[in-house]
């Protein structure tokens, strides 16, 4: 440990209000933070509250000495393996080292995961800055450090950790030694942090990323209005950029390039962490949030050109409420296209997600024949509202259409929040002025097979859709509850070759938002999107409402759902030339929901959920070739035993997850079972 920190044993044992010591010695207890590994798993420190110790090592990815010094701290995890020690190598790397981590593990033989600091913030927190330091820390007292030293100091590591597991007070422990292989942390210069400006580095930073929502009326809870708001918050503006809390934008910055990218940059993230180490100067010059125009906009897209009114809902005090499945009929009185929504609930509070379809022949009058171009047209998504989600604008050239003889349908889920009242939600339609030349769909990969047990941390779904025409993808939303913690969208082509499209390390149920590709995604004739789902169903997981339950799929939030919808649109389909890839694509969507070897055929251990009882109960009887596997052509003959499900007995037109289905009707029949749900194109955005 650097000798500037000789004295660090009796700074660790001062109790200080500040989360930091002195720059560049060992912290006295730990902040939290967050940072994702070499598989694009996202790790928490107050996750493991509940842990009789952390231990924390500083790594570097190409050298002997990190080698060496992993093989030892794997060395103290297996020895510690059943008494939830839990052990992290931390490396302060730049850009993504990801392969460089694996390889390293892998030439070690470890297992312990790398977390990739690419900001170096949290290196710096912990003052590492030499390959096998060493922190133990002591979470039942606040996450304060317990040891100090190198992870080759066998003797008073081991003794410390064995304290701790043992539930004993532990004195703070600090080893010096002469270490090897010092690491690089090239924007570590606190001298100069200082000299960090208010006006002209922070304060437009907060204003690009941050303003949007910290508005007045904005969903942040407090505004950005002036330096002296932002120096009371600075403590936990710290806190959530080193949690990667805030801004609220959670994919893997390595994976996808996306339009609605809020996230702060390594700099910028540095510019603003540095400046409150510093102690938030003020600083010269003038305030620029007393000066910026930070409101939240009506329509951020300007004036509507058409204003649906949602029915208004008296939203109770109390209680769990049953979706609400308002149909409103169009009033215009000639066609129109949509190339952009926008969703405002009238209760910010009281309404949980909206999601919307449009049935193209609810009047059914003459003014539309079947056959026709316009009779061919499928409905679509007129909006849809999530915690998080912006205004919604389609492509150039790119529409939904709305026939004059329709209407609007919507499923409105609303929670209870302890008081009384009334939404009224609006949605304004933004039209083209010239009919488009293609069509937009969108479709859900989904899985309802599934139950989580109780405790399980690291549960595991996947599905895929499988793409029967080229296409190109314009949005990408994954959906899940409270469980939902980390969701990856693959796409695997019809070579065999695999494209990652998307990986959010850690999922967050309050803030769910559209993706959208800067480029838009080909997608292969024969391709297959495969959505990948965890969940944590712990007692860790803080959000989890109840971890004793075993968790099957439903509507409601205490419910789960594996669910990833995208957009896109056919390249042989034009407004005039209507294809059914979409219904042929929705066919298979439950078969593909069982194929999780992704082999196009059923083995008789993937029949799983409740549903599918009878099915497992009569594989053999459906294997017609007896060769211990159900093909898509004996799983389509089975579904003619399929038995109903009574949840979707009352909901015409509408699919397992909640959502509004294309093409559904006013004189559809309610569906009565699963296999009638598959058999529809679905249009829905963003359920919960």
């Amino acid at each position: 440990m650097r000798a500037k920190i000789a004295a660090v044993a009796s700074v660790i044992a001062i109790a200080a209000s500040a989360p930091m010591a002195l720059a560049g010695t060992t912290p006295n207890f730990v902040e939290n933070f967050r940072l994702t590994d070499q598989e694009r798993k996202a790790h928490e420190l107050f996750y493991y509250a509940d842990a009789p110790a952390i231990v924390l090592m500083a790594t570097s990815l190409d050298s002997k000495e990190a080698k060496k010094s992993a093989q030892a701290l794997q060395a103290l995890k297996e020895k510690y393996a059943d008494q939830g020690v839990v052990f992290y190598m931390i490396s302060p790397v730049e850009g993504n080292q990801r392969a460089e981590a694996r390889e390293m593990l892998a030439s070690a033989n470890v297992d312990v995961p790398v977390l990739l600091d690419e900001r170096q913030l949290v290196a710096e927190s912990l003052a590492f800055d030499r390959t096998g330091e060493a922190l133990v820390i002591n979470p039942k007292t606040g996450f304060t450090v317990a040891y100090a030293g190198p992870v080759s100091s066998e003797a008073d590591l081991t003794s410390t950790i064995e304290a701790l597991v043992a539930g004993e007070d532990v004195a703070p422990k600090m080893v010096e030694a002469d270490y090897k292989e010092k690491l690089e942390l090239p924007n570590y210069e606190p001298a100069k942090f200082s000299e960090i400006s208010y006006t002209d580095d922070v304060a437009p930073i907060l204003v690009d990323k941050c303003g949007a929502c910290h508005a007045e009326g904005g969903i942040a809870p407090w505004e950005l209005s002036s330096y002296e708001k932002v120096f009371g918050f600075a403590p936990m503006i710290r806190e959530v950029i080193r949690t990667d809390r805030m801004p609220p934008y959670f994919p893997d910055p390595h994976i996808g390039n996306f339009e609605n990218n809020d996230e702060l940059t390594d700099e910028e993230a540095r510019t603003i962490v540095h400046w409150i180490e510093a102690g938030s100067p003020r600083g010269e010059g003038p305030d620029p949030l007393l000066e910026a125009d930070l409101e939240v906009q009506d329509w951020p897209l300007g004036e509507p050109d058409y204003i649906v009114e949602v029915d208004a809902f008296d939203i109770p005090a109390t209680g769990i409420l049953e979706y609400e499945y308002p149909v409103i009929e169009n009033e215009l009185e000639e066609g129109k296209w949509i190339r952009a929504t926008h969703v405002r609930p009238g209760s910010m509070r009281g309404v949980h997600h909206v999601t919307s379809g449009y049935i193209q022949d609810y009047k059914k009058s003459a003014a539309v024949e079947e056959d026709s171009i316009e009779g061919k047209l499928p409905g679509g998504s007129v909006g849809s509202y999530t915690p998080g989600q912006n205004p919604q604008e389609f492509p150039a050239g790119v529409g939904t259409y709305l026939s004059p003889d329709g209407a609007y349908r919507f499923s409105m889920h609303y929670t209870t929040f302890g008081k009384e009242e009334t939404d009224k939600t609006q949605v304004g339609l933004y039209f083209h002025d010239e009919e488009p030349e293609y069509i937009m769909r969108s479709s859900v990969i989904g899985d309802s097979n599934f139950e989580i047990p109780a405790g399980d941390d690291d549960y595991y779904v996947k599905s895929y859709l499988k793409f029967p025409a080229d296409a190109e993808i314009y949005v990408l939303y994954p959906h899940a509850h409270y469980r939902g913690k980390h969701v990856e969208l693959t796409m695997q082509k019809p070579d065999g070759t695999e494209e990652k499209l998307i990986s959010l390390p850690r999922y967050d149920f309050n803030w769910q938002r559209d993706y959208n590709p800067v480029e838009p995604i080909q997608v292969p004739a024969g391709s297959r999107l495969i959505a990948e789902w965890w969940y944590d169903n712990s007692e860790r997981n803080f959000a989890n409402p109840d971890f004793t339950a075993n968790v099957t799929p439903g509507d409601q939030t205490h419910e789960e759902m594996m669910y990833f919808r995208v957009n896109y649109r056919w390249l042989d389909e034009m407004v005039q030339n209507v294809t059914q890839h979409s219904e042929t694509m929705m066919k298979d969507r439950l078969f593909a929901s069982l194929d999780d070897s992704v082999d196009d055929m059923l083995q008789k251990e993937e029949i799983i959920g409740q549903r599918n009882v009878w099915l497992a109960k009569g594989f053999d009887k459906y294997d017609a070739n007896d060769d211990g596997l159900l093909d898509r052509a004996e799983f389509q003959i089975a579904q003619k035993d399929r038995p109903a499900d009574p949840r979707f007995g009352n909901r015409e037109g509408v699919n397992e997850f909640g959502d509004i289905e294309e093409g559904a009707g006013k004189k559809d029949k309610p569906n009565a079972d699963m296999t009638s749900l598959e058999t529809k194109s679905t249009s829905g955005a963003g359920v919960q």
